[in-house]
């Protein structure tokens, strides 16, 4: 099968290398709605791909499953260069730890391209409460139960809860929502304490007083939030919790492709209208090589499969 595998590949990419690349239209595959953020970028990287490949690329949004159905629609796509797919934290490191039966396999199934951009969860705290940073928080919840929500078990914004309460040696109470926007109404109402969301989700509430902001899940501070001290600032170490969107293609796409893909989308990174729009959705450019992409795949699997395999977490 492996063999076989090879060779379907060989014969994909001879068209490809025997004519300059592209020579028809190249889709982006979406795994989430549009309106998104995975969609946004993925229509970014699509324009900005139109004007410089001299072919027109489209977007198509393949959303379901928390980002699998179209995952593994790339996953079996031909490897030549002309199905792309918008990577995730949720795709490509949160859910091989988090479903037993995933239809793909990140680092098998494909080939990174390049890392687009970042954007860390904030913890927040509801203003019902009287916890003012990440240490009374740890030291409230050694004495009473505290709430806390998510966009639904398994998320971004519930594991990153779960990875802050194993560093601290806390119990919190988990309390799924259907969606970041339920979380933080129930947050600001009191129903919860506590909600970890990404910088684009928590800096309208927070600037506008409605909740609380406590820590960034990072190594450094944010841009955007400068006056927010980090988690590790306020002396619990080892809480990185940090979004990310990227390109990548179905493995075996011939390496000149990824190689003029990955430099691209390394040229769009510098254009001050890509950084503008960046910007403007609280996301921190990242480029990088092929390798370094690939590399920081693996390790997010790891993480993640760690933390959702110690906090028990399991989908029904």
């Amino acid at each position: 099968m492996r063999l076989l595998t090879l060779l379907l590949s060989i014969l994909w990419s001879l068209p490809a290398l025997s004519q300059p690349y592209p020579t028809k239209v190249v889709r982006i595959i979406v795994p989430f709605p549009a309106g998104q953020a995975t969609d946004i970028l993925g229509r970014l990287v699509a324009d900005q791909l139109t004007k410089t490949l001299g072919q027109q690329v489209i977007v198509e949004n393949r959303p379901g499953a928390g980002g699998s159905i179209g995952a593994e629609v790339a996953a079996k796509a031909a490897p030549d260069g002309y199905t792309l797919l918008m990577v995730t934290i949720s795709t490509h490191g949160i859910a091989p730890g988090l479903y037993p039966n995933l239809p793909y396999d990140p680092l098998r199934d494909f080939a990174a391209i390049a890392n687009v951009g970042l954007t860390p969860q904030i913890l927040m705290i509801s203003p019902k409460t009287n916890i003012g940073s990440v240490k009374e928080l740890i030291a409230q919840a050694k004495t009473r139960e505290i709430f806390y929500g998510s966009s639904g078990n398994g998320s971004a914004s519930h594991l990153a809860v779960e990875m802050l309460k194993a560093a601290a040696g806390i119990k919190l109470t988990h309390v799924p929502y259907k969606g970041n926007n339920d979380a933080l109404l129930a947050l600001m109402s009191g129903d919860i304490s506590v909600l970890s969301d990404t910088i684009p989700g928590a800096i309208g509430p927070v600037k506008a007083g409605k909740v609380k902001a406590v820590g960034i899940a990072d190594v450094a501070r944010s841009p955007f939030m400068p006056d927010l001290p980090t988690i590790a600032e306020q002396g619990l170490a080892g809480v990185e919790a940090v979004g990310w969107i990227g390109l990548a293609a179905p493995a075996g796409t011939p390496e000149p492709i990824l190689d003029k893909l990955n430099a691209e989308v390394q040229r769009m990174l510098l254009e001050p209208a890509v950084q503008e729009k960046l910007k403007s959705l609280a996301f921190v450019p990242v480029g990088g090589s092929r390798a370094e992409f690939t590399a920081f795949i693996g390790n997010e699997i790891a993480k993640w499969r760690k933390v959702i395999q110690e906090a028990g977490v399991k989908i029904e």
